[in-house]
């Protein structure tokens, strides 16, 4: 021991002495732990007090002889400075947890003799629930039973068999005697407390916060865990809940109520608000309340998408809400460093005579005692500590509230109404006014109760003036309104758009722009939450950052949860990725390569958990596997927002080989069956939708020919029957799924099969005869259809494939990359690159704003041609006809002369 520890540890002895009575009197019951405490330290004397025996004489008496042992030795590590704040809750959340175990064991043990504690679990929510116990605090659990595993004599009901037991165990707890309590147990949280007995049954538990509970009881569960009792019990129904605490789909309205619950915290306690004696340390403005709301608020928005914010201990969900982006990290410094100091403090009130008592005194000689104790000079001195830590955290939280505020409504009188739309730019303002008056007469199904209208005039102000900056307000409107009308209920929608008013504004756009996105909106209004996440705009992830991202969330789910999971997943990546364009901030190319990432990540883990599926049934086959060969637009790493997959199955090993599982099977039939249950997961609409359409005719004999051939079919079949177009398509050809040995094997036979020498002649007759089928099967859809027609994507790629196949160079699956080879070998026309470069952009572009092949709207026109890098339409109608003349000349250069008639 050194001088400084020595020093330290007589300095906590002596403030605590002289300015905590009940630590005092502590301090002279056991002088042996004072004694360790001064020669060893805190964490060897602490080594010396054991809980004691759950079943004894006087368990009343021994938990409580041990509290004070606990609270002394706690409070000597807290003043010395030997244990943090962290680690003092820390340990007293250990206590708080043993002491539940030994009294339910007591109360087992009298009405259930000889049995294990078993079918009762304690739920602590709050601080108990973070492992963040105040010095001197209260514990508010929910307690739950099972009524078919909970002990119970014969003749014993399972309900009052279960209250018995847990107001035997409140009262080992709570009462108060001689020697003091352990711990004051509030059991107000659980459901309808004023009707429910004090420990209600699992289910009917389950079936409450499924359907009923309200939005202070979803703040609450972050901070929760099963603490005692029947812990298995316990985790069983905090997971079957998950979905209640962590909600992909943010109900705004629950986030207004927690907002609303802060202010009437404020107003309730509106005499401990102010700062300086008095001061309430948990409620008053800038503090400890207010920093847990602050995360827990950063949480509830971001949680249900971010599995990684799903902490319980308020510092450390600061942090992670820091590392996640969330927040900025200097201000999750500042509040934690903030929570540390306030804890301190109370800890300090609460020490003096074990009270809960959470308000700075207000005479002057007990403030001084408080200050003392914590080695202040007095209580100025702690006030001019405390003050610019309220002060700041004060100004956290209403910068937080001002950002959730909301504007006041739109007027309701007709001449108002219209003064306000004419000012945000509806002129005229008829329309307008009709659609609006109809919305406020609940014209609409999803306008037809007064929660519904209420969230209409919250965020009408908001949506006027966004709906008001698009270039066609009335038509946006139109739009608008027809969404609204498809939605079973608007409410949570609404309280969206008014909570952020940037998603407004992204809304507007995306009816005014894209009515792709808007189709996708209408059909699920969910998918604009995902834009409220920032990094929803960056540049797209890999798809193993993708799976990386997805992993956690899909564990634990089940085969069919996992489909409609990765749907959602996927369906709100695309959303983004298309609201990306509309913003006009990231390159079409580069979103085309996002979707392909995308497809190939969700095909990767539906395919891995098939597998799984199927292995579980059929058993597997030695050294034989599944092989997924992308070709055309996936393989070429270039889907829009509406391609198709083009996917060929193949699968090595002996095709007369067996599989091991219960229900055995021949390796074809095997394969079959599997490749089949792989499209469906891809494709086959669930209860979240659809993912996408899969076109598998490229392969072997095309539809005519079994889903899936071996390796070495695979390679027979494209050395001895392939046609032409068939090695053309393999060019874009690539292995998506498979190991990487069987990747690599596949590419070998491409790679061999492509540097084939080919006939230039036969070759490029070959290639025209099929465009020209192609041409005849599929005309062209008006002057802006990209792939078809003279000169369009389709004769791009022709062109490209033909001077491939005859020069055996530059087998690169995506366009872009093969062109600028061929260029650089001096095997393709100077400007075939930038052709290709805006033909690809428009096509991206135009499958979200005209979706059918029709003209884009005036509105959009500007759009695709800035995302196209033009200035203007007229500007990227004649780039488009030079690259398109570009790409037909190339094509012409190399099809055969047709002879004239």
């Amino acid at each position: 021991m050194t001088l400084l520890d020595a020093s330290s540890r007589q300095s906590a002895l002596d403030r605590l002495t002289a300015n905590a009575p009940f630590l005092a009197r502590m301090a002279e019951i056991n002088p042996d732990d004072v004694s360790r405490f001064l020669a060893d330290g805190t964490d060897a004397a602490l080594g010396h007090v054991a809980p004691p025996p759950a079943v004894g004489d006087d368990i009343m008496r021994t938990l409580r002889q041990w509290r004070g042992r606990m609270a002394l030795l706690l409070a000597l590590g807290d003043l010395s400075g030997e244990h943090d704040v962290a680690t003092t809750t820390r340990l007293l959340s250990d206590f708080a947890d043993q002491a539940c175990d030994a009294a339910l064991a007591a109360a087992f043990a009298e009405r259930a003799a000889g049995e294990e504690p078993r079918g009762l679990s304690v739920i602590a929510l709050g601080k108990l629930g973070s492992f963040e116990l105040n010095y001197s605090s209260d514990i508010d659990p929910i307690l739950i039973f099972d009524p078919d595993t909970l002990p119970r004599r014969s003749r014993d009901d399972p309900t009052e068999a279960a209250v018995r037991i847990a107001r035997r165990m409140t009262e080992i707890l709570s009462a108060r005697t001689g020697d003091g309590h352990v711990l004051r147990v509030d059991l107000r949280l659980r459901p309808h407390p004023e009707v429910t007995p004090i420990v209600l049954p699992i289910d009917a538990a389950i079936s409450y916060y499924e359907s009923e509970a309200l939005a202070w009881e979803q703040a609450a569960f972050i901070r929760s865990r099963a603490s005692a009792g029947d812990r298995v019990l316990g985790e069983q129904f905090l997971s079957a809940i998950q979905p209640f605490i962590w909600r992909r789909s943010l109900d705004f309205r629950q986030l207004k109520e927690i907002g609303a619950m802060s202010d009437r915290i404020r107003d309730h306690f509106a005499q401990g608000q102010a700062f300086g004696p008095g001061y309430d340390l948990k409620r008053g403005r800038g503090g400890i309340r207010e920093i847990e709301f602050f995360a827990q608020v950063h949480q509830l928005i971001y949680g249900g998408r971010d599995p990684s914010l799903r902490v319980p201990a308020t510092v450390d969900a600061l942090a992670a809400l820091a590392a996640a982006g969330r927040i900025e990290p200097e201000v999750a410094t500042r509040l934690s460093g903030h929570y540390a100091t306030l804890r301190r403090i109370e800890h300090r009130l609460q020490m003096v005579e074990d009270q809960q008592t959470h308000c700075l005194p207000l005479q002057p000689a007990a403030l001084d005692c408080v200050a003392r104790l914590d080695g202040a000079a007095d209580g100025a001195a702690l006030l001019a500590m405390l003050g610019p830590v309220a002060a700041d955290v004060g100004a956290c939280y209403d910068r937080l509230v001002a950002e959730r505020a909301v504007t006041t409504g739109l007027p309701r009188d007709d001449d108002g109404l219209a003064a306000a739309l004419l000012a945000a730019g509806f002129d005229p303002p008829d329309a307008a006014l009709r659609t609006i008056a109809e919305w406020r007469g609940g014209k609409l199904r999803a306008l037809r109760s007064p929660a519904a209208l209420d969230a209409l005039e919250t965020m009408l102000p908001e949506l006027i003036k966004a709906l008001g900056a698009a270039p066609d307000p009335q038509a946006t409107l139109t739009r608008f309104d027809k969404l609204v009308a498809g939605l079973p209920s608007a409410i949570n929608f609404f309280h969206l758009l008014a909570a952020q008013p940037a998603l407004a504004r992204i809304a507007t756009r995306i009816l005014a722009l894209a009515p792709t996105l808007a189709d996708a909106l209408g059909a699920r209004a969910q998918l604009i939450e995902g834009l409220i996440d920032s990094r929803a705009f960056d540049a797209p992830p890999t798809k193993d950052e993708l799976r990386a991202e997805w992993g956690p969330g899909l564990a634990a789910l089940d085969y069919e949860r996992l489909l409609d999971r990765v749907r959602d997943q996927v369906g709100e990546r695309r959303f983004a990725y298309g609201v990306q364009l509309v913003a006009g901030a990231t390159d079409p190319l580069m979103i085309a390569c996002g979707y392909s990432e995308l497809a190939e990540a969700a095909l990767g883990v539906l395919a891995d958990a098939t597998v799984a599926e199927f292995v579980a049934a059929h058993g597997r086959i030695a050294d034989s596997e599944l092989i997924v060969l992308a070709l055309g637009r996936l393989g070429g790493r270039a889907l829009t927002h509406a391609s198709d997959l083009d996917l060929i199955y193949l699968f090595t090993g002996d095709h007369l080989a067996e599989s091991d599982g219960p229900r055995p099977l021949g390796a074809t039939t095997y394969y079959n069956r599997l490749a089949q249950r792989v499209t469906a997961a891809m494709s086959v609409p669930t209860a979240a939708g659809k993912l996408y359409d899969v076109d598998t005719r490229l392969r072997p004999q095309g539809a005519q020919g079994p889903l899936v051939v071996t390796l070495d079919s695979f390679e027979r079949y494209q050395r001895e029957e392939a046609w032409t177009w068939e090695h053309m398509a393999l060019l874009r050809a690539r292995p998506v799924y498979g190991s990487s040995a069987a990747r690599a094997e596949v590419e070998r036979i491409i790679a061999e099969l492509l540097a084939i020498p080919r006939d230039l002649a036969k070759l490029a007759a070959d290639a025209a005869d099929m465009r020209d089928k192609i041409a005849a099967h599929k005309p062209a859809n008006g002057a802006l259809d990209i792939k078809g027609g003279p000169g369009g994507l389709v004769d791009l790629e022709f062109a490209m494939q033909v001077t491939q196949l005859a020069s055996g160079q530059c087998h690169d699956p995506n366009i872009a990359a093969a062109l600028a080879c061929l260029k650089a070998a001096g095997l393709a026309p100077e400007g075939v690159c930038e052709a290709h470069g805006l033909l690809a952009r428009m096509l991206v572009m135009l499958r979200l704003t005209a979706p059918e092949g029709e003209p884009p709207t005036a509105a959009a026109r500007q759009l695709v041609a800035s995302q196209c890098g033009e200035p203007g339409w007229p500007q990227l109608l004649a780039a488009h006809d030079a690259a398109r003349q570009e790409i037909a000349d190339w094509w012409a250069s190399i099809r055969p002369q047709q002879e004239s008639e």
